[in-house]
């Protein structure tokens, strides 16, 4: 019998969801009025009667105080109800809640086979809108169903039995165009010269490769998996680059050969020094073309992914932290100009902050770091940029597999989420991607990795495995084949614990589905890793042995269905060949006004979409779980102002921090990818130095995020980028540690296509020597003395200002490498002698904007003067000294008795007095007053009025 349990809101309640629905089918243009209900519930199959469901809802799955409920056969659901919309997802879709309310039930002695989440909505509108409104509001085609009226079916099914026999792919009598019909059709995105190879190999060999072959080179040969763009070939500016990564990237670190870095390009997440006792790990990923169809599932496997990364980095570490940004067209975009398959911006960000949310939140880690970017061109290309901070015991950062160990895969089943993840991430999106491109969102369950963290760190510490990796992009094929580069490996396929019946061998060797770990364990080990992991209720198996062979062996029920050379499979890949080029846009001369008053100018910055409060964002997060977070995302008297970057206590007890901070500015990288570079290094770098951290110990991430690099002007634009993330971590004496690139950032319609803007991310993580010397960006005190560190050019292409004003043109700034280091050891020095009060880095919207965020933050009023600002000549205009965004320059707060100790440690440094701290007199309202040159007040606005501004637009 298959029940359909409906929970509603309970009487004289507010059905919030009902009414969050209505608000945004208004949002996104749908005509109305609309009055919709809804209800959440489960579809549960089994033996159970009406009353066993009853009896389980008052006692399980329903909250009595503020839900109702009610249970009728899945057949009388919506009977006679037009109106009815139900919900669910589609089959073959992990459904977490399901599972655990299934297990749950199954505990209790509930006669239950099955169950499954649905949600429905009774809605009341104009019914020939009733469609858009499920298309956009109501359900995600990607992953879920939507049913009107009565549902349909009387059980839900657990696929049908797979019926084993080996598929041959008739590669070798193939032509060009037939090879390159395959690779698209099959989801294999693999050129044609890699189709060559193949079947070059397999002609060598007599015979013709199985699919699981051929999707296993698939996936290894992937970009998302090889990056093979950036460590191929390419002929730039009469040069040819072996391999841009390690001639940029790579090269910088080597050449630093800094003595606290551990494990740098090696591993899963990057390594360095932290004390005695233990090293930390960070890693940084993105999970763009996931997001954009499905951006709930997308994100929040995106952070689940890249919790997995330092828990298989080493031999496990434990996350403490997490990370992400996020970048979107503007939540404001008309619905009606949105291009077909592409979802509203609106829904793109509340979904993708809500998938981290739960997945971090369910976890137990903090997220404290991010940021918002919001552009025209990201708009069927949202990027979702996640990262994980670990700790790791000294000496556990490296590890070996040894012939005769066994393969043994951990936590979650494998279903058929996922399936091509790591090839359609390698893809440019169409019109058609949703539909096509559906199975390779996958769907996170956060408890079951929680389970699975807490297993392998008590394996770790028992010493029961030698090494460890996650099943990411690509699944088994990826980890296993990875971990068995060097030896070989022999897996028996029919042994995964499957989700539902009915996958093929293949489908288990490439599914992408989530909370999977793969262990070489010795085979003494074994048992007790079993035991282990049967005590915390997480699934182990044993799929098979590393071997001495060389090859890759795949067996399903007795048969071998595949057998591949490892050496082929990793080195085998023909060489990637490009042809890069750069030609800079010309710069022209941006002009400036001719006016004094600024204020309506800075309150347009503070409501710009990248500058406005994130705390709808941040709030959404559990910032303070673990109890490790010592500089918060947002301070201040009333904890709502931006901080620069987060400081966590790696150690319990210790006073040593790290500090987490990013930098990422894409308007750069549409005019100036090498200046782009310099200045994001130098914003990352910056943040992590304002709240306190060594500069001479600070580890940098890049994520580089492209369009079709297939088009030499888009390489060319890389490699410039990559050129100065190398010179400028030299300047800086940052190495890099860990990164990662994602291309074919493209949406193709109707023969248009679409590409994000150049896009890099740095993430810094910097160690601070004592927590209790850190600083926060709030003014603290009337009569304290502010100063400016860093000259103020005329750099003000790429700003927010001209940004706000609708005005193009402009230099990009660009980063003095020598005197920023001086900078950043200047204040590193003044905030460990306790010379700071607040100290606030200034980036975007520049000196007024920092002046601002300071003031509100602190609740107290500024009173400041252009006057000093250290500039050259062609800077002294209003307009460039408020707002230009020249990099490595600070705004500090200073008590007066701590001025003359200041100065001197600045020694040739650009400083300048220029204000100071206001305490309002009476019930005047604190202002923010800045003087101009002329001697008038070019802004003078009430923090009342700037903070409304700045939280206005994301008050959701």
């Amino acid at each position: 019998m298959l029940w359909h349990l409906q929970i509603d809101a309970a009487a004289g309640t507010v059905d919030r969801e009902g009414r969050r629905i209505e608000a945004e089918s208004v949002e996104l243009g749908l005509s109305g009025p609309w009055r919709i209900t809804a209800s959440r519930g489960f579809l549960v199959e089994g033996t159970l009667s009406k009353d066993d469901l009853i009896r389980a809802a008052e006692q399980i799955l329903v909250d009595p105080v503020v839900e109702a409920f009610s249970v009728k056969p899945s057949r009388e659901s919506g009977l006679g109800r037009a109106n009815a919309v139900h919900v669910l997802p589609k089959p073959g879709v992990t459904d977490p809640e399901a599972e655990s309310a299934l297990a749950l039930l199954k505990d209790l002695d509930f006669g239950v086979e099955n169950v499954r989440t649905i949600r429905t909505y009774l809605v009341d509108g104009p019914a020939e809108e009733l469609p858009r409104l499920i298309q956009r509001v109501l359900a995600n085609d990607a992953v879920e169903q939507a049913i009107q009226g009565a549902l349909p079916f009387d059980r839900l099914g657990q696929g049908h039995e797979y019926k084993f026999h080996r598929v041959d792919v008739a590669l070798r009598g193939m032509n060009d165009a037939e090879l390159l019909h395959l690779s698209k059709s099959g989801q294999l995105h693999l050129s044609l010269a890699e189709m060559q190879t193949i079947q070059r190999h397999f002609a060598e060999l007599g015979r013709d490769p199985s699919d699981v072959e051929l999707e296993t080179l698939a996936q290894t040969w992937s970009e998302h998996c090889s990056h093979k763009t950036l460590r191929g070939l390419i002929e730039f500016e009469g040069q040819v680059i072996n391999n841009l990564l390690k001639q940029t990237i790579f090269q910088a670190t080597r050449e630093l050969d800094s003595d606290w870095l551990v494990s740098v390009f090696a591993d899963n997440a990057g390594v360095v020094r932290f004390d005695d006792d233990v090293d930390v790990c960070f890693k940084v990923e993105t999970h763009n073309h996931p997001s954009a169809i499905d951006p709930y599932g997308g994100a929040n496997t995106g952070l689940g992914g890249v919790i997995r990364d330092p828990l298989g980095t080493g031999l496990g570490a434990k996350p403490i932290c997490n990370t992400d940004v996020f970048c979107v067209a503007a939540p404001d975009f008309p619905p009606d100009a949105l291009p077909s398959g592409v979802l509203h911006p609106k829904r793109v960000l509340k979904g993708v902050v809500a998938g981290v949310r739960d997945y971090g939140n369910r976890m137990g880690i903090p997220t404290v770091n991010g940021a918002l970017v919001v552009d025209p061109d990201f708009l069927a290309n949202p990027l979702v940029f996640c990262g994980t901070i670990g700790v790791i015991p000294r000496g556990m950062s490296s590890k070996s597999v040894e012939p005769g160990d066994r393969i043994v895969a951990i936590g979650g089943r494998t279903g058929r989420d996922g399936i091509h993840g790591a090839t359609f991430s390698s893809a440019e999106l169409t019109a058609e991607s949703e539909s096509l491109s559906g199975g390779a969102v996958q769907i996170g369950n956060a408890i079951t990795e929680k389970m699975v963290l807490d297993v392998v760190l008590q394996a770790r510490d028992k010493g029961l495995f030698r090494s460890i990796t996650d099943c990411g992009a690509g699944g088994f094929s990826s980890a296993v084949g990875e971990m068995g580069e060097h030896l070989g490996a022999l897996v028996d396929l029919e042994k995964a614990p499957l989700k539902y019946e009915g996958l093929s061998y293949t489908e288990i060797w490439i599914s992408e589905a989530q909370e999977r770990m793969v262990l070489a364990v010795p085979p003494e080990n074994w048992k007790a890793l079993h035991d282990l992991c049967a005590r915390e209720s997480v699934e182990a198996t044993d799929l098979g042995e590393f071997v001495d062979t060389g090859k890759l062996t795949l067996r399903y029920q007795g048969e071998t269905v595949a057998d591949l050379s490892m050496e082929f499979l990793h080195e085998g890949r023909p060489a990637v060949v490009r042809t890069a080029t750069y030609t800079a846009p010309p710069e022209k001369d941006l002009p400036l006004p001719d006016r004094t008053d600024y204020g309506d100018d800075l309150l347009k910055i503070l409501a710009a979409w990248d500058v406005c409060s994130k705390e709808w964002i941040v709030r959404q997060y559990d910032h303070e779980v673990q109890a490790r977070t010592v500089v918060k995302p947002l301070v201040g008297v009333d904890d709502d102002g931006p901080g620069n970057a987060s400081v966590v206590l790696p150690v319990r007890g210790s006073r040593r921090g790290l500090a987490v901070g990013c930098g990422i500015n894409p308007r750069y990288g549409k005019l100036d990818p090498y200046a782009m570079a310099g200045c994001v290094i130098d914003e990352a770098i910056r943040n992590c130095v304002a709240v306190g951290a060594d500069p001479e110990k600070i580890a940098l991430l890049d994520n580089f995020c492209w369009g079709n690099t297939e088009r030499p002007e888009t390489l060319g634009s890389l490699v410039r980028a990559a050129q100065g993330c190398h010179d400028y971590a030299l300047q800086y004496g940052t190495p890099f540690i860990s990164g990662k690139d994602s291309l074919y950032n493209e949406y193709t319609h109707e023969g248009q296509s679409r590409a994000i803007p150049p896009t890099l991310l740095i993430s810094a993580m910097g160690q601070v020597p004592d927590v209790g010397t850190c600083v926060t960006m709030d003014l603290k005190e009337a009569g304290n003395v502010l100063f400016v560190v860093g000259e103020t050019k005329l750099e003000l292409g790429g700003s927010h200002w001209a940004l706000t004003q609708g005005t193009e043109g402009g230099r990009v700034p660009r980063v003095d490498g020598e005197r920023g280091k001086a900078t950043f050891a200047f204040i590193h020095s003044a905030i460990k002698q306790g010379l700071i009060r607040s100290c606030h880095d200034l980036s975007e919207g520049g000196l007024a904007t920092g002046l601002a965020e300071m003031a509100f933050a602190g609740g107290l009023g500024v009173k400041a003067s252009l006057q000093d600002v250290p500039r050259p000549e062609d800077a002294s205009h209003d307009a460039a000294l408020l707002f230009s965004e020249s990099p490595t320059r600070f705004l500090l707060e200073v008590h007066p008795d701590a001025v003359p100790p200041l100065l001197k440690l600045a020694a040739s440094l650009p400083i300048a007095r220029i204000g100071e701290v206001s305490q309002p007199a009476g019930e005047v309202a604190p202002r923010l007053v800045i003087t101009g040159l002329g001697g008038q007040p070019a802004i003078d606005v009430s923090l009342d009025d700037l903070k409304s501004a700045w939280q206005v637009p994301l008050r959701w």
